[in-house]
């Protein structure tokens, strides 16, 4: 308590004194009634005013929020942060509009709740919108609340997290509102690369208010109560004549499996937010910062036996690669990213000895493993991810090539497939790859090789690296003699077989050293960390530009 001088002290002064008790029951020293009133009055009014902010729209309106099955507003923030972190700034601020009766319409936070507080004890960025006041839409004052904490973040340097449930603009704004939009649309682009942003959808976010969301690093659905769409269902009713529910259009595992626009999917809001605190044990806090590290009691020189027998010697038998991720890693733990989209590519994080990875693996058990319009699209935006903010990547190859068809073709597969083959060979981050089976064609280039700036490039013993597998390599090249042959499928088995001993087996191009090494599959754990850790002080740097021109 701080104590001042009765020398000081004068007529009017305002109060030098005061306990810590909000409201009434203030005490002052040597101050006249008048002022120690005047002290109760302003304190009373802050705790009236923090109460009316804290009631957003209403305890009927919080009771309907509840019976939607949705959170509000300041319970999330309290979920999602460390207990007691959470700092707000205004608070108090209300919106200027003064339009269609809105100047008698005015609520302390204006319908949004913005602040920082801690994840981890590691500092963030949030804000977090307010359904239950004016449907949580927004307006000028409300965008400025937004680009307010989005400015800090990168100032200070730390991720931006935002909590989404929106009706969209405030219609009584007018311009003002599509203004307040773009002005944070400008500060995802700038802030993209520099510091994370993970945009949660926790209700409606449709219109304009898609594109905040679209441009962060992850976005986290939760099912039954979130949807994010451009236009909606009545909309394209009247447009098109089809008719489409909200879920079906824009709905948590609709945006999951076939727009791959979600990245995560959680039963609910509690579980949304897990996914997010979850997300922050492998993502620095930004692009100057290393990964968290974790120690493990996880042995990095582990050997499993079983990966002995996990790759199947037949080019064409499927397995999971999952199952070899979940050997390899620190306790057997994949934090996977779009699981259920475009699932013949497996993304997602993971520690291998403590250190943070970003691992990509073609999954030979859908489509064989075949890179694919959207499988490219998959893992090329989360190399890009990975090596803005400094996390290695593991790369784990099993592609029989690119996936033939009129649609992809039609759907531009060259441009597509080639945005990953732009994300590996810009990456500067230490890059590992491993060549379980299959390397075929194109799709061997593009899966992080030795070409393209691949650090380390390790292959199993029945690993198969060539321009195309030996049936169709023989089909080709002895055309003529099959075709004239007494016993054709006998000499192409005779040709199948010199071929893959010849060319297709990973000695081959060990000796032209495009592989570093050829390991023992047992072996895989303890190679793959070792070489991580000696690459842990990697620098590379790209050639001085403003930015290039990935094939969009």
């Amino acid at each position: 308590m701080c104590r001042c001088r009765p020398s000081r002290l004068h007529q009017g002064s305002p109060a030098s004194v005061l306990d810590t008790t909000h409201g009434a029951g203030y005490k002052a020293a040597f101050l006249p009634d008048g002022a120690i009133m005047a002290t109760k009055t302003i304190l009373t009014r802050l705790d009236d005013d923090n109460r009316r902010a804290e009631l957003g729209g209403g305890q009927a309106r919080i009771d309907k929020q509840h019976e939607a099955g949705k959170l509000t507003a300041r319970e999330r923030i309290f979920l999602l942060l460390d207990p007691n972190s959470f700092v707000e700034l205004d608070k108090f601020v209300t919106h200027q509009c003064t339009d269609f009766g809105m100047a008698e319409q005015k609520i302390p936070g204006d319908g949004v709740v913005t602040g920082y507080g801690l994840i981890d004890g590691r500092q963030v960025f949030v804000f977090s919108q307010d359904f239950t006041v004016f449907g949580g839409s927004l307006s000028g004052a409300y965008a400025r609340k937004i680009c307010k904490i989005m400015d800090l973040a990168m100032k200070v340097g730390a991720p931006v997290i935002g909590l989404n449930d929106s009706g969209g603009a405030r219609i009584q704004e007018g311009v003002v509102s599509l203004a307040g939009y773009a002005d944070i649309f400008l500060r995802n682009t700038l802030a993209s690369g520099v510091v994370p942003q993970i945009s949660a959808i926790l209700g409606p976010c449709a219109g304009g208010a898609v594109y905040s969301p679209a441009i962060t690093d992850f976005i986290v659905m939760a099912k039954s109560t979130s949807y994010m769409f451009i236009t909606g269902p009545d909309v394209i009713k009247a447009v098109t004549h089809e008719e489409v529910t909200k879920e079906a259009l824009g709905g948590a595992e609709t945006h999951a499996a076939k727009s791959g626009v979600a990245h995560f999917v959680g039963d609910d809001e509690k579980m949304c937010l897990a996914i997010i605190r979850e997300l922050f044990r492998y993502v620095p806090s930004n692009n100057a910062a290393d990964p968290p590290f974790r120690p493990t009691t996880d042995p990095v020189n582990r050997k499993e036996s079983s990966l002995r027998d996990l790759v199947p010697i037949q080019p064409n038998k499927p397995y999971d690669m999952r199952s070899l991720i979940h050997l390899i890693t620190d306790d057997g733990r994949f934090f996977e990213v779009q699981p259920d989209y475009a699932q013949n590519m497996l993304i997602g994080f993971a520690h291998m000895g403590g250190q943070s990875v970003g691992i990509v693996a073609n999954q030979p058990s859908v489509l064989a493993g075949c890179l694919d319009i959207a499988a490219s699209i998959k893992a090329a935006r989360f190399v890009r991810f990975c090596d803005a903010f400094n996390i290695p990547l593991l790369t784990l190859v099993d592609v029989p090539g690119f996936l033939p068809g009129t649609d992809q073709e039609l759907g531009g597969i060259i441009k597509h497939g080639a945005k990953l083959l732009y994300a590996f060979a810009e990456a500067t981050v230490p890059k590992v790859t491993l060549i379980t089976r299959k390397a075929y064609g194109g799709a061997y280039d593009v899966m992080a090789s030795k070409h393209i700036r691949a650090d380390i490039n390790f292959a199993y013993p029945t690993a198969e690296v060539a321009v195309m597998g030996p049936e169709g390599a023989v089909n080709i090249i002895f055309r003529n003699e099959l075709s004239r042959a007494t016993d054709p499928e006998g000499m192409r088995a005779d040709y199948v077989q010199n071929y893959r001993e010849k060319f297709a087996n990973p000695f081959k191009v060990a000796e032209l050293g495009y592989i570093d090494e050829v390991i023992y599959p047992e072996e895989t754990r303890p190679k793959i960390t070792g070489a991580l850790r000696m690459l842990k002080n990697k620098r590379d740097t790209n050639p001085p530009k403003k930015h290039g021109n990935i094939p969009l």
